[in-house]
């Protein structure tokens, strides 16, 4: 009779090197998260973002086969990317585009070994938020005093 509770508990038993049996983790799901912590909404949020920039991706390519198309095309493109609800998504692309940069280079730290601790990644966490607010807000007044 096998003392295994859970027949998926047979998958998760591994060796070291050395011959010693040991228990692999279980990889988290979203049941594990607590979205309330900024570590699991800032992870949540950097790989929506990832979706979002694919998004973006398909309206930039919109963008050049109108603008290879011809004046009609680029024209309609042009009329619908300066709409409220146009500028609206650029913004929010904008918003995208600096999140999932900072947010990248925050796991480019990590990955470098640094920023494990807690009070550390609190600290990147809000620096992230807060640098997206004002690189966002930064970038459209650039944009507004370009137009202008």
């Amino acid at each position: 009779m096998s003392s295994m509770k859970d027949a998926r508990e047979a998958i998760m038993v591994g060796r070291r090197t050395d011959g010693t049996r040991v228990n692999r983790p279980l990889s988290p799901h979203l049941q594990v998260y607590d979205m309330l912590q900024i570590t699991s909404g800032l992870s949540i949020a950097h790989r929506a973002t990832g979706v979002a920039w694919s998004v973006g991706l398909l309206v930039l390519a919109w963008w050049l086969l109108a603008a290879a198309a011809g004046p009609g095309p680029f024209a309609t493109v042009q009329w619908f990317l300066s709409s409220f609800l146009g500028m609206l998504m650029l913004f929010g692309m904008t918003a995208v585009a600096w999140y999932h940069t900072l947010a990248g280079l925050r796991h480019l730290m990590w990955d470098a070994g640094y920023g494990f601790d807690l009070p550390t990644t609190y600290r990147t966490g809000r620096a992230v938020l807060i640098g997206t607010g004002v690189l966002t807000v930064l970038t459209w007044l650039i944009v507004i005093i370009a137009w202008g």
